[in-house]
């Protein structure tokens, strides 16, 4: 790792007038009184407010990539390692990994660029647990796109050194977030807030104003939840703050002084434009005012020295001088000659700031030139990482900026007004104490050094008179006592296909088991069907394919499996991991039985002569054989059936073999017998083809239609069904497991189908048995019909013989 370094030693002594250094070299942090701050080649002002003497040290901000391994999680809840990299960050900044790691909560693995020794180090990985992360989840998210544009601008792949190549990458992330049904992420938030930053390292371009206005609309418009967690890393507090900072760099722009008094046309929004971004652009240069404008956050780009505007004001419904926009509020401008008494007074005003022209003469003075306000809807990205808040906004967020000052102190008061919005929607946990108006200090709500005018009960007063020394977001804040629920390890994210899957396989399982219900059913009602030998041998099938699909139901769930390691009952996640393993190879035992029995019948039809006792001897051979390899997994290896914390902390874990365990144990077996039951069902196939081939008369070729039916039928009968779960063991396609979990699951309800509801003699059985005078009916019908027809036949036959 390669390190800039300055030598030596800056002492500032601020006696008359400010003092100014120059960066060492771009790209470099530089240390401050406990403090980093970037250095991008500009100016810095490196003394503070009381004129001390500062130590100085530079380095180089950024720690570069590094390899890091982790794991996936597959699709099928198994783990495969992975070969990742850190991308580049700087220090302070919490780095992503270059390909996507997700956790179940949509937060991105990350990494943390330090300072050590005066040098970029990256955060120790020693005490880490094992890395366990998603690559692939629900397919409406941007995270994948998002984080392969963000690899694009780091490593230099896309243009972004020029206004064409800018407008192109925003363009790109705005459209992303502009997506219909999509879901955001707490990653996007982070990673959309190093974006930012990586532009802010740039030359600042008003084009791109709007794309990165449109992105921090989407977010705002995202779940709480989202953004909460994303505070976890800071993201929503480094996204504000970038956010703020670029739009800052950008009146010179769009307000330029030479601007001033020349008419432009109608200012109008450009309807093809706000299509594309969903922001709206209004351009008053001629009076020195931009407005970039949306439903949750608009910027006003203000130059006094053309028209002496210094304010804005936000109203809920039209009024005289007002303008209109498209996201439902009205706004007018303010002049530093108006009085704040009567602004206050006008009907319909949601917020309003603006500085008074004794302020704004001592602020040009200072060298201020610009003035830029952004209003915020609401509070979406101020959040408060604490779960206990002694006050919260109940008002629109106004945020009000001078570019050009040294110094975001006043010497005299600013006003803002602030509508209060606890009088729409009363706050049962209000109260007096600790409201007021108050500011953001990316921390926490903050009331110091912001004044609010004396009132009998601020809870009732339908205007704030505020009033700041300082520059930053403002808001209205009543107190009272509000917890917020910890998010802890709450799963926002679930793969989609995983998640459907899961539906797939519980609803089909739930008909095999009714499937199954039935064929019990019937085979305990009526005698004359429960007595044949292919009864029996289904009876088999059927009682091992219940077991299988209680356990996976019911009994060994990733929440019973999670509550059995959790409290320490190892021995029993063994046995019912055990369990599931031998239910599943005694299925698959009888299934090879059952092919077995089936190319007897139709290949070597001639000559078959079943031994004596041969179900009962099947029987012994399906239900015991399973039991070694179960054993011999379970103990030569009985920490293969414990799930793993990452699989539990994903709720991917159950009580069931892993490893060698799973290869060995139920794979192998049931991959040999699946692969010798798809050979007998060839030959079977062929055999029944053949037949029809050489069929010539018309009930043998219905025979042979019939017996077609049951090719189809023997496919779920063999279990060939688990081809296309092999298939989605060897991760060949996610097709293959939407294709096992619909047809492996529904094999007991097929069963019952055709066993039962296809089949014409349990069919007259079951209508005996429900509707006794209908069979009589029918047994009688056939009777006459029989008889009517001998009559008939003795009839011809005399008068041949006549």
């Amino acid at each position: 790792m390669n390190f800039n370094w300055c030598a030596g030693l800056f002492v500032v002594l601020a006696l008359v007038a400010p003092i100014y250094t120059a960066c060492p070299k771009e790209n470099q942090m530089c240390l401050r009184n406990g403090t980093y701050q970037y250095c991008d080649g500009e100016e810095r002002y490196f003394t503070d407010e009381l004129k001390q003497t500062n130590l100085v040290y530079c380095a180089s901000m950024f720690c570069e990539p590094e390899e890091f391994q982790h794991d996936y999680i597959t699709r099928n809840h198994d783990q495969t390692p992975h070969q990742n990299k850190w991308k580049r960050a700087r220090i302070g900044e919490r780095a992503t990994l270059h390909d996507v790691c997700l956790l179940r909560n949509g937060m991105p693995v990350t990494r943390e660029c330090r300072v050590q020794d005066n040098r970029a180090h990256w955060e120790s990985t020693e005490h880490w647990d094992p890395v366990v992360c998603l690559r692939r989840f629900r397919e409406h998210t941007i995270s994948g796109d998002l984080n392969s544009l963000h690899d694009d601008l780091l490593e230099g792949r896309r243009r972004t050194n020029d206004t064409q190549g800018r407008r192109a990458m925003t363009g790109i992330m705005r459209d992303m977030f502009r997506q219909r049904d999509r879901t955001l992420l707490p990653a996007d938030v982070h990673m959309t807030g190093q974006m930012f930053g990586t532009l802010m390292l740039q030359d600042k371009d008003a084009t791109v104003s709007a794309d990165l206005v449109s992105v921090c609309k989407e977010i705002m418009s995202c779940d709480s939840q989202v953004l909460r967690l994303s505070a976890q890393l800071n993201a929503t507090n480094s996204l504000l703050s970038q956010f703020e900072s670029y739009m800052d760099a950008l009146p010179e722009q769009l307000v330029p002084k030479d601007r001033c008094g020349k008419v432009v046309a109608k200012p109008t929004s450009d309807a093809t434009e706000t299509a594309a971004t969903g922001v709206e652009t209004y351009n008053f240069s001629d009076i020195g005012v931009q407005a970039l404008i949306t439903g949750n956050i608009s910027v006003f780009f203000a130059n006094p020295e053309c028209d002496r505007i210094t304010g804005i004001a936000i109203f809920s419904a039209p009024g005289e001088q007002r303008k209109t926009s498209a996201s439902g509020y009205w706004y007018r401008f303010i002049r530093y000659t108006e009085d704040l008494a009567k602004v206050k007074e006008e009907a319909h005003l949601e917020t309003a700031a603006f500085l008074p022209e004794n302020l704004w003469r001592q602020v040009n003075g200072r060298g201020a030139t610009y003035l830029i306000f952004k209003v915020y809807a609401h509070d979406a990205l101020f959040v408060e990482t604490s779960l206990q808040r002694t006050r919260k906004p109940r008002s629109k967020v106004i945020s009000i900026s001078i570019p050009g000052l040294q110094s975001n102190l006043l010497s005299l008061p600013l006003p803002f007004l602030l509508r209060n919005e606890n009088l729409r929607n009363p706050d049962s946990k209000a109260f007096t104490f600790g409201s007021g108006c108050g500011y953001w200090n990316y921390e926490t709500w903050s009331n110091e050094g912001v004044f609010t005018e004396s009132s009998s009960d601020l809870l009732k007063d339908a205007i704030i008179e505020c009033h700041t020394y300082h520059l930053t977001q403002f808001a209205f804040l009543v107190g009272g006592s509000y917890r917020t629920n910890d998010l802890g390890e709450e799963v926002l994210i679930t793969p989609i296909n995983e998640k459907v899957l899961d539906i797939i396989s519980i609803v089909g399982c739930s008909l095999s088991l009714l499937g199954i219900l039935g064929i019990f059913l019937t085979a305990a009602l009526f005698k004359s069907w429960r007595s044949q030998a292919s009864t029996k041998v289904l009876l088999h099938l059927s009682l091992a394919m219940c077991l299988q699909m209680v356990l996976f139901v019911f009994l060994n769930t990733d929440d019973v499996s999670e509550a059995l390691v959790v409290n320490g009952n190892i021995v029993r996640c063994v046995a019912l991991g055990a369990a599931m393993q031998y239910s599943i190879l005694v299925l698959f035992s009888w299934m090879l039985i059952i092919a077995f029995l089936q190319f007897q019948r139709y290949v070597t039809v001639i000559g078959i002569e079943r031994p004596p006792r041969y179900i009962l001897k099947a029987a012994i051979v399906a239900w015991l054989l399973p039991l070694v390899p179960t054993l011999l997994v379970a103990l030569i290896d009985p920490d293969s059936y414990v799930p793993t914390a990452a699989q539990l902390s994903t709720d991917t874990g159950i009580c069931y073999p892993s490893g060698y365990g799973l290869i060995f144990g139920v794979v192998l077996p049931v991959t040999l017998i699946t692969v010798s039951n798809l050979v007998i069902f060839v030959y079977v196939f062929y055999s029944i083809s053949h037949s029809l081939s050489q069929s010539v008369h018309k009930n043998e070729k219905k025979m042979v239609v019939k017996q077609i039916r049951l090719s189809i039928m023997l496919f779920f009968l063999l279990g060939l069904t688990w081809i296309f779960g092999i298939f989605a063991f060897m991760q060949a396609g996610v097709a293959f497991s939407y294709l096992f979990c619909i047809t492996a699951t529904m094999q007991g309800f097929v069963m019952f189908i055709y066993f039962v509801l296809l089949d014409s003699a349990n069919r007259r059985l079951w209508v005996g048995l429900i509707c006794p005078t209908k069979m009589e009916m029918d047994v009688q019908k056939r009777h006459t019909e029989l008889q009517s027809m001998t009559t008939s036949s003795t009839n011809y036959a005399s008068r041949s013989h006549q």
